[in-house]
């Protein structure tokens, strides 16, 4: 219930979240709803996933969960952190994808420190490469 309450913020930022369950089709649909939760929700019957990161809960084999798992990725789904959630104290909490979530945006957008040497005189003379959301001249005048 967290991640649904934080999740807004986390959309703001240009930011996405997906759950892959091993529910089938079904069953996965109905989660967002109970759980009150708006990101995507991916279902894995065939546990491909399961199977390819090698994530089986062995321990209960009638049922053959995954181990929970929580992934932040950088873009090119390269992984930042992992955090094995099958105790409770192995999951992330929202603080941990706070700083999770801000090293990574930090990491990836020229423009995180607006004091950046050069980054003004990069503005000034029209150059909005390095600035999110700004790649011509023309978004400048529309703004």
């Amino acid at each position: 219930m967290e991640l649904a309450a934080f999740y807004p913020k986390i959309s703001v930022a240009y930011t996405q979240v997906a759950t892959i369950a091993t529910d089938d089709h079904h069953n996965a649909a109905g989660i967002p709803c109970v759980s009150r939760s708006e990101w995507t929700f991916l279902s894995d019957p065939d546990r491909t996933i399961q199977k390819d990161l090698d994530i089986q809960e062995y321990t209960d084999p009638e049922h053959n969960p995954m181990i929970p798992h929580t992934l932040v990725l950088k873009p090119g789904l390269v992984i930042f952190s992992i955090y094995n959630g099958y105790w409770f104290w192995g999951r992330p909490s929202v603080i941990d994808l706070w700083h999770d979530l801000r090293a990574v945006t930090s990491e990836i957008r020229p423009d995180w420190d607006l004091s950046t040497p050069g980054l003004r005189e990069a503005w000034n003379a029209g150059d909005f490469s390095r600035f999110h959301g700004w790649n011509k001249q023309a978004g400048v005048e529309d703004a």
